[in-house]
Formats: structure tokens, sequence, C-alpha cells
């Protein structure tokens, strides 16, 4: 029998931090800009977290009934290891999609922003077809792409949106930063499944390029958001206070360059979690102050 422990270890608790950075971000934006409105920052959040917490089951489910998990060197997941029956994952993902498409119906309710209803929907799908199609984008190296784009500009830039009803340049950079540390994320899982994907067929992109350009990828994305914090600085001073996880960001990235083993994979995992939550609260406080 499935139990809540292995429900909520199967929504993988330490990757919800990038559907929190993002809002944070946003929010902090636009206390800025003197809209904060509390009731879609909410919203947003939930929206956030309702989709990571989805594509995680979804993920679960998709990969466990192919078979692709039965080696994998990270946490177990449900399917794979017959904690759970794939049916009972897969209405697990669709809850969590409802739970997503309710909290986003009423944002777009309560801000009248109907247009950003299509957004959603996109984000839904997107969120499914990673794994959850006959042909997965996540199985031809496209998952840091569409990761970047909706755990980036488009949850920073949607909750700014719609409590403001604007969008500023220097919002789209911070986005840009956000962004970055959510493909730092699956960068690592991926690159630390390299052996296992290749013979699964799964061709993510770490298995396109290669290893060593893999984890060069990864120093670039993880020390990336910290330029983005300096130039928005350039409008607001604040914002450098998230420039503090540069010290960590560094020590992450040396550590994959260097040649990190799987067993120290796990290590870096918490360790980009814990500096991805980090900038997206500093910055979004830094921008709110």
């Amino acid at each position: 029998m499935t139990t809540s422990q292995d429900w909520v270890a199967g929504a993988r608790p330490r990757t919800l931090w990038t559907a929190i950075s993002p809002v944070a971000v946003g929010t902090g934006a636009a206390i800025l800009l003197d809209g904060f409105r509390l009731i879609p920052a909410l919203l947003a959040l939930a929206v956030g977290l309702a989709i990571q917490i989805a594509v995680n089951y979804a993920n679960d489910y998709s990969d466990g009934v192919r078979g692709t998990d039965m080696d994998r060197v990270g946490p177990d997941r449900l399917v794979a290891t017959g904690k759970a029956t794939p049916t009972a994952v897969r209405n697990a993902a669709f809850l969590s999609f409802g739970v997503a498409a309710i909290a986003g119906l009423a944002l777009v309710a309560v801000t009248e922003t109907w247009w950003l209803l299509a957004v959603g929907a996109v984000a839904i799908a997107a969120a499914w077809g990673y794994t959850g199609t006959s042909r997965p984008y996540g199985y031809s190296g496209w998952g840091e792409v569409v990761a970047f784009v909706f755990f980036g500009p488009v949850a920073t830039l949607g909750t700014l949106y719609t409590q403001t009803g604007t969008i500023t340049w220097w919002a789209v950079v911070a986005s840009v930063g956000v962004g970055l540390y959510s493909v730092a994320l699956m960068l690592v899982n991926n690159i630390r499944d390299i052996a296992t994907d290749t013979i699964a067929g799964k061709r993510t992109l770490p298995v396109r390029v290669g290893e060593a350009r893999a984890r060069r990828m990864f120093m670039t994305v993880v020390m990336l958001p910290v330029a983005c914090s300096v130039v928005v600085a350039f409008v607001h001073p604040w914002a450098l206070i998230s420039t503090v996880v540069a010290l960590p960001s560094l020590l992450i990235a040396f550590g994959m360059r260097v040649g990190a083993e799987k067993i120290s994979m796990p290590l870096i995992f918490k360790g980009i979690s814990g500096v991805g939550l980090a900038y997206g609260l500093l910055l979004g406080l830094g921008l709110a102050l």
C-alpha cells in the first residue's frame, strides 16, 4: 500500500522551489512598481506548485511504464519501485493538473487577463508532453529549454503582469536568472543519468552533447544568474543582495566541472536547490526593498 510519505516523496519536494522563485521575483517586481496584489500572487504560486508537482508525477508515471527508471541512480520513483500502481500515479498527475487549471482560471478571472488562459493551456500541455506523449520532447533534448521558458520568463513575468498589467525590461532580465537555475537543476539529473538514459534511448541534452560539454554548460548556467542580478542592479541597487549566491554557485560549478561522480550528484542537487531558492527569494526581496 502506498503511504502518504511515498506520495510526498513522489512529488519531489526539493524541486518545488522552481515554482516559488519566479513568483517571489515577479511579486518583488510588482512591489517595486507599487502594484502588489496578494490574491493574484497566491494564485500564481498555487499554479506554479501544482504544475511542478504534476510534472513530477507525470514523469514518474511515463518513465515507469516505459521502463526508463528501472536502473536509475537518483531518488526512487513510485512506479519503478512498485510503491504505487501506474494508474494511481497517473491519476495523481491529472489531479495536480486539475488544481493548476482551477487556480489558473481563478487567477485570470480575478485579474481579467483572459488571454493568459492560452498560456496556461500551453504550460499544462508542455508539462505532460515532457515524457507523457508518444514522442516526448524530454527524450529528444528539449527539456532544459522548456523548463527555462516556463519556470523563468513565463512564471516570473506572468506573476508580475497579473499584478501590475505591465512588464519591464529589467524584470525580463531577472526572469532569465530565475529560469537558468531551473535549467541547472535539470542538467544535474540528466548528467547523472547519462549512462542509463543512453541505454533506454532517452536522448536528453547531456546525452546529445556528451558529458564533458554538459558539465561545462552547467558551469555557465549556474554563474549567469549573478550577472543578471548585476544588470538589474543598475535600475534597483538592492538587487545586488542576490549576488551572495555567487560563491556557493562557483563552488557547485567547480564541483561539477572537476568530474563529480554519481555518488556526489545528490550533494550537487541539494546545493543547486538551495542556491536557486535563495537566489529567487533574495532577488525578490531586493526588488521589494
